[in-house]
This record gives structure tokens, sequence and C-alpha cells, in this order.
């Protein structure tokens, strides 16, 4: 009983987080609202066309979480001003939305905030191949195409059959996810950008 009562002392107090999120992949992004022609339009970016990782395809202002980030979001704060050349001053409310854990060991942690003046926009051409925005009156007013993926579980070779009820015919759960795509002036909007924007505008959709 002694035993059950130190371990349990050992518990008191600690906050839960993500089981295994040590060895996750942690990164931050922007949604940036900015005023042009007297509306509010959502900006995105182009990946470079020499990027690695995704070139050319439509993102939001982010990326990794660095070591000496006080948070996550002093890195999407970091990121955004890194790839559009602007200071920190220059954005303004960022407001945490849902963070969200991917089927292939990403933490990404989105924010929504205001960037002030879209003139001063000097875009990193080392990452940014093109930037453009999207009146959010034209994304509140039209529904993305919706496709599903689908997720099967396939055991590698030599994996232990006879150790698991059922062997060979056990019965793997599987699930599926909801793919967004929206269209606008030739870009195409996709994947976690995608899924980040269907959240915020759900979130902030008046009823």
């Amino acid at each position: 009983m002694m035993e059950s009562k130190q371990i349990l002392n050992k518990l008191k107090g600690r906050k839960p987080g993500i089981l295994g999120e040590e060895d996750f992949f942690k990164v931050s992004v922007l949604l940036p609202l900015v005023e042009k022609d007297g509306e509010t339009h959502v900006l995105f970016e182009v990946r470079a066309s020499h990027m690695r990782r995704q070139p050319n395809e439509v993102c939001f202002p982010g990326g990794k979480l660095d070591k000496n980030d006080f948070d996550e979001r002093q890195c999407a704060i970091r990121e955004t001003t890194e790839e559009l050349g602007i200071h920190e001053t220059d954005i303004s409310d960022v407001i945490p939305l849902d963070y969200m854990v991917s089927a292939f060991g990403t933490i990404i942690y989105p924010f929504v905030g205001i960037i002030e003046d879209i003139d001063k926009l000097q875009p990193n051409p080392d990452e940014v191949g093109e930037v453009f925005t999207v009146p959010l009156s034209y994304l509140k007013e039209t529904e993305p195409d919706r496709y599903k993926i689908h997720f099967e579980v396939q055991p590698e070779d030599g994996f232990p059959f006879d150790l698991i009820v059922g062997g060979e015919n056990y019965n793997w759960q599987t699930r599926h996810m909801d793919e967004y795509f929206y269209s606008y002036d030739g870009h195409v909007i996709w994947g976690l950008t995608a899924r980040i924007l269907t959240h915020f505008l759900k979130v902030t959709a008046i009823e």
C-alpha cells in the first residue's frame, strides 16, 4: 500500500500531455488576416519551387518549433517574420486555434493573427515563391470540395501474428480522413492548410 501511495504522490499535479509527444515533429503556423481594398483577406504563401519538401504548394507561414522559441505562439510569429520579411510589431492579435495531431507523427499548432500593413511584405525567396490573398467573404461563401483518404494497417514481414488473438485474420481498425480543396484564381489550397482554414471558418462562423 505504501508503494501505491508513493506512486500516486508522484503523479499528483502532473499535467497530462500526448503520449509519446517527445518523439513528434512540432510546427506552428499563422493564419494571417490582412486588409485589402477595404475588405478582410486571408494571406497564403506558395512554397518556393526549389524547396525539398512540398515545393510550389500553398501554405500558411510557419515552421518547426525551435529550441529558442519561448512557446508555440512565439514560433508562429518568428516564422512569419522570417518568411514574409516583416517585424514582430507588424503582427497583432495572435490567438490560438485548435492544435492537430497528424497521422504522420506531427503536432501542428495553428494561430490566427493580423498583419497590419501588407505593403511592408518582403517575402524571403529562399522559402517563398509567391504570396497571394483570398477575400474572407469568398471563403465563407465557398463550400470546399471534399474527398476521403483511407488508412490501412499493413504489418511488416515477420509480424508475430501467433501472439495475438485472431492471428492473420485479426480485425484491424481502419480509419479515414476528409481532405478539403479550395480553388481560387489558379491556386489550390488543400492538405493541412485547408484543414486549418476549414476549422477557422467553422469556429468563427456567425450563427
